[in-house]
């Protein structure tokens, strides 16, 4: 029997005359997931959950738990989407259906399709054990200035310990966070690692005898940096909301841009006189702008006055696989606002699509706008939920500032 019509009580297979052969499925329940980067395993949780539509995948990165796509069955394989990422992995299953080995892959818009070796393990934790040091939490947890080679800035980590050894935290970077990252550490080096269907991460780094850290950091299967972080409990990042700005005497007048079915709309249209508004520039494979368009979906919600408007700038340059992702996205998120479609995903190219801004720096940048749409602030990036009181207050000031165009009305 395949595994098409082994797994068919699971993913809505129907019934087969065919006995069976291995007696092979997949059931319910948590997995250890592993990615083979250059620097080693990028190692995650995966979740088989039972659902209304079959078995559905969780992607799970510490406490964050991500939901993926119902099993499907294709031969011998099985497949499960990641969105909105226009990701996906792919694998056979072992006879005993105790095991998966296939691969990651991911649609960069052109170009063949990036593949990473995958395989997971049934009934494991998603993390090797540690070994537990009762000194590992004071020497790791904390707040610390980060400097990546080839940067130009400084960046904030910001780690904790438990005292079995696991370890947890995140980057901060002016442009946004490096998400969820988890892994261990030992009291001498220390594993972080995420993987979300977009980002595939692996930082690794040894704590020196005078307290610091250094190491290496790869993305993917191509991106490879060294790093190094001293403790720092007072490091901060510059102002988010001064890092871009606008543009002296330019408005939104004559800017417009196609929408889903290719008809040219003006910005001056969407995001009308006398109405607080909000001009999103993101793209659906950044992870960053996929934590602010959750934010967002809430506030309009709760401030259904607010006009927002997305300006999508996607990977590759084919129209129709831009139209493709931004109606998944906004599927994905539940979006009631219009979104526009820019163009090609490159900063120098959205800079010169939006002369109202001195530049685009980030991928998402969220201009807010008063009555006659009148700019009220700029902001670059968006730090997520990884980042704890980070972004509970940026919520604050996000809110904050639509309140006050609401007001000024």
């Amino acid at each position: 029997m395949t595994v098409m019509c082994a797994l068919g009580a699971l993913i809505g297979c129907g019934p087969t005359p065919e006995p069976p052969a291995t007696g092979s499925s997949l059931a319910p329940g948590s997995w250890r997931a592993t990615l083979a980067s250059p620097g080693g395993a990028i190692t995650f949780g995966l979740d088989l959950e039972e659902s209304e539509e079959g078995l559905r995948a969780v992607l799970v990165n510490g406490s964050e738990r991500q939901p993926a796509g119902v099993l499907e069955a294709a031969g011998e394989q099985i497949r499960f989407k990641i969105p909105p990422y226009r990701s996906a992995l792919v694998a056979t299953p072992d006879p005993d259906g105790r095991g998966l080995t296939g691969y990651w892959e991911r649609d960069v818009g052109e170009g063949p399709v990036p593949l990473m070796p995958f395989a997971a393990v049934a009934g494991t934790d998603a993390r090797p054990p540690a070994r537990p040091d009762p000194a590992a939490q004071e020497a790791l947890s904390g707040r610390w200035r980060v400097r990546f080679e080839g940067d130009g800035e400084d960046a904030i980590g910001l780690f904790e310990v438990a005292p079995t050894g696991r370890a947890s935290g995140t980057f901060l970077t002016t442009l946004g966070d490096y998400r969820y990252l988890n892994g261990w550490f030992d009291g001498e080096a220390l594993r972080l690692a995420c993987f979300d269907g977009a980002h595939a991460f692996l930082f690794e780094a040894r704590l020196g005898v005078g307290g610091d850290l250094s190491g290496d950091f790869w993305s993917r299967d191509s991106f490879h940096t060294t790093w190094t972080a001293t403790r720092d409990e007072t490091a901060r990042l510059p102002d988010d909301f001064a890092l871009t700005r606008w543009t002296e005497g330019e408005d939104l007048d004559g800017l417009g841009f196609p929408d889903l079915n290719g008809e040219p709309r003006a910005l001056s249209e969407l995001l009308p006189a006398d109405s607080p508004g909000l001009l999103v520039i993101f793209g659906t494979w950044c992870p960053n702008c996929n934590d602010l368009t959750e934010t967002l979906v809430e506030l309009q919600r709760r401030h259904p006055s607010l006009h927002i408007v997305g300006l999508a700038f996607e990977l590759g340059a084919d129209p129709a696989k831009h139209r493709e992702a931004v109606r998944g996205y906004i599927a994905h998120h539940g979006i009631t606002y219009p979104v526009l479609l820019g163009g090609s995903a490159s900063k120098a190219l959205a800079s010169e699509a939006l002369p109202i801004l001195d530049r685009v720096r980030a991928y998402p940048t969220t201009v807010f706008l008063a009555k006659d749409r009148r700019p009220t602030a700029v902001h670059t990036g968006f730090s997520g939920p990884a980042t704890g009181q980070r972004y509970e207050a940026l919520v604050e000031r996000f809110e904050s500032e639509i309140e006050s165009l609401i007001g000024s009305r």
